[in-house]
């Protein structure tokens, strides 16, 4: 038991350090391409991307995790995400921005498939409810200290600085991870990742889809919600310097 709480201690808290700093840097990427466009359009694009960059992971990435050590994997996401968001605060091409932020997002939604699928591997079946009880909490923390962090942030130093905390949460996050079990499954990872092995994937995704349709059409009410709901957040930057003059 004591083993089990210090794993899933570890677990929530690196999951929680690496979801914290994307509120902190996201919100000063806003305010970053705000200045240099001084356009609300190109901060919209900057949450367009987010869905774009799933839609596109999303499409091969289950394959991939399906069979590779997640723990390994989430580490590598979390140094490769450091590194990018540690070079935009030295960037100031907009285009190149967008790049960076797409690979950003991109990686983002492999570490959260990632995590869920190692999350299951390592909490065991009877300690999941309070599991995930415990990482919906600090979820909605992150939440909440995130762009407070990166309003006492902005206060004392500038979007550069958030940027870089951000780099730096993501490389303590690496840390906590490193010290976490391995959990690969052998007997899924003797076929090797191909393009063949995708599309075998999809056929069993629509097969479930098609046989789960309550369950599909939930799910893309919830996407289409998400969608609008990000068209709201992309405003608020623009809203809050623009109009209410808060920076």
């Amino acid at each position: 038991m004591n083993s089990f709480r210090k794993t899933s201690t570890l677990l929530l808290v690196s999951v929680g350090t690496s979801n914290l700093g994307a509120w902190v840097y996201f919100i000063a990427l806003n305010l970053i391409v705000l200045e240099m466009t001084g356009s609300p359009f190109a901060v919209s694009i900057l949450y367009v991307l987010v869905p774009l960059a799933s839609l596109v992971s999303n499409l091969w990435s289950g394959s991939l995790i399906d069979r590779v050590d997640t723990r390994r994997l989430m580490m590598l996401l979390d140094g490769l995400r450091a590194f990018l968001v540690f070079s935009l605060g030295w960037i100031d091409s907009l285009w190149l921005i967008y790049g960076i932020v797409f690979l950003l997002n991109v990686m983002s939604s492999l570490f959260e498939s990632s995590s869920l699928v190692y999350m299951t591997q390592l909490v065991p079946a009877s300690n999941r409810q309070k599991f995930n009880a415990m990482k919906n909490f600090v979820q909605s923390s992150g939440f909440i200290l995130g762009p407070t962090i990166a309003g006492l942030l902005l206060l004392v130093g500038s979007p550069t600085t958030a940027i870089f905390v951000n780099a730096f949460a993501l490389v303590v996050s690496v840390g906590m991870l490193s010290r976490l079990p391995s959990h690969l499954r052998t007997n899924a990872s003797i076929e090797s990742f191909s393009v063949r092995l995708i599309i075998e994937d999809w056929k069993v995704v629509i097969r479930f889809a098609s046989n789960a349709r309550y369950v599909t059409i939930i799910y893309g009410l919830f996407c289409v919600i998400t969608i609008f709901m990000s068209g709201l957040d992309s405003l608020e930057a623009s809203f809050a310097t623009q109009v209410l003059h808060f920076i």
